[in-house]
């Protein structure tokens, strides 16, 4: 009934900090492991994070184009996530009907 099984995700993220891009990349692992398997899941431990890709994006912006002049960043990253999944397999359940 119990089942233990390991798979990868990929996730993306995006933010205005290096930790923030990260932390939307990882709130992002338990929606792919659920869409990936029709089981219902106990625990997902991550085993293993590979950055796949990071990124820097830099825009000068300037308020009525001279005034307060400033320099915006935007953070990204895309990671594959290996994880352990514990989960319940409906398949072995017996239910009685009455």
């Amino acid at each position: 009934m119990k089942e233990q099984f390991t798979t990868t995700v990929s996730v993306s993220g995006k933010g205005d900090s290096e930790t923030k891009a990260f932390a939307d990349a990882l709130n992002q692992v338990q929606g792919s492991v659920m869409k990936s398997s029709p089981h219902i899941l106990l625990r997902i431990e991550p085993q293993d994070v590979k950055v796949v890709d990071a990124r820097v994006t830099a825009r000068k912006e300037a308020f009525l184009f001279f005034f307060l002049r400033r320099e915006r960043r935007t953070f990204s990253v895309a990671l594959e996530v290996t994880v352990n999944v514990t989960a319940i397999n409906l398949d072995k359940v017996d239910f009685v009907t009455q």
